[in-house]
């Protein structure tokens, strides 16, 4: 090595040299297999899709009162972009009984690229459009009641969005807040009243993907920071879950008795997948769940609802489905 090489080599701080050699022998390191976990049992023949019915990319799931499954779907759209300029033709909404049977459907020459879909306390419809940049209230029988955003126009007001993702809410009737995950560009979680009126917007988040609360906390899908950030009801930051390592949460739903359910679409290393995490109350993780199709790659789970019963709803977007499994209790646990 020259004299100039020397002084070089002398001058560059050893943490860098260090960090430069990290970095190069992770690019060489092989890839972690897939992590193996329990396998659920969904229920077979459940839901009953017809023959006739447009039913794909599945992206978003919740229930009502009387355990309807509501169910959001692109009736067979691609997610691409940029996105298409022209409404999806087909029902993009099925409702589901409890015992799997097609009820109603609606949405048809509506939507362009629905993502998320959410019920109020009194069976209202939300549902985000990513590529039409609103959020839209509905009737159950899926008459528009509320259009909040301006179509087609991407901002980071009160009257704009980036990509919405998803939609909860806070408390009822007019004190109700709507607090939508505003998502893949903006980041950030718009807060609306009942009727459309903008109150604040807070967070800071790499793809705000969903967004839940219950009588305590706000949980919000920190998917690209792979992360759950928990927050109380004002806004103010209370703890930070982080994913197990490193996998992309996609959903989350807390429990009545305060632990929450993950759904990690993807893991560290950009696998597909639809693995449902439990973490109990103390933030440690309980039991790991395989709710998606055999192998890597072939699903990617995107929503998640939770019923009294105990029974998960899961929509898959790669493998075009919505499944329904009892959640194992955790004496089971293996």
């Amino acid at each position: 090595m020259s004299y100039f090489a020397r002084a070089f080599v002398r001058q560059i701080p050893l943490v860098a040299l260090l960090a430069v050699t990290l970095t190069a022998c992770d690019a060489l390191a092989p890839p972690l297999p897939p992590e193996v976990v329990p396998v659920v049992t969904v229920d077979k023949g459940w839901p009953v899709v017809p023959d006739d019915a447009v039913f794909g990319q599945v992206s978003a799931v919740d229930l009502d009162a009387a355990g309807n499954v509501y169910v959001l779907h692109r009736a067979g759209r691609e997610w691409q972009e940029p996105f298409p300029a022209d409404p999806i033709a087909e029902p993009t909404v099925f409702v589901f009984a409890p015992d799997g049977t097609l009820i109603k459907r609606w949405g048809a020459g509506r939507f362009v690229m629905p993502h998320g879909l959410s019920i109020d306390p009194e069976g209202k419809v939300w549902i985000t459009d990513a590529g039409l940049e609103q959020v839209f209230r509905f009737s159950p029988e899926g008459e528009e009641e509320l259009v909040i955003g301006e179509r087609g126009v991407s901002g980071a007001d009160g009257r704009h969005f980036g990509r919405p993702a998803d939609v909860a809410f806070l408390g009822a009737g007019t004190q109700l807040r709507v607090l939508v995950a505003d998502g893949y560009v903006n980041t950030r979680i718009a807060e609306f009243s009942r009727e459309g009126r903008f109150i604040r917007q807070w967070g800071e988040f790499r793809i705000a993907h969903a967004v839940a609360a219950d009588a305590r906390r706000l949980y919000v899908a920190d998917r690209e920071n792979s992360q759950i950030q928990i927050f109380d009801h004002q806004g103010q930051l209370v703890r930070k879950l982080a994913m197990r390592g490193g996998n992309h949460p996609y959903a989350v739903r807390p429990l009545p008795d305060g632990r929450l359910v993950v759904l990690e679409g993807r893991d560290a290393q950009d696998r597909t997948r639809a693995i449902l995490r439990l973490y109990g109350t103390n933030g440690l993780l309980e039991r790991s769940l395989d709710a998606g199709l055999p192998g890597t790659n072939m699903s990617l789970g995107h929503d998640l609802a939770i019923a009294p019963d105990g029974h998960a709803y899961v929509t898959d977007v790669k493998a075009g489905r919505v499944v329904r499994f009892a959640i194992p209790p955790i004496s089971d646990k293996p």
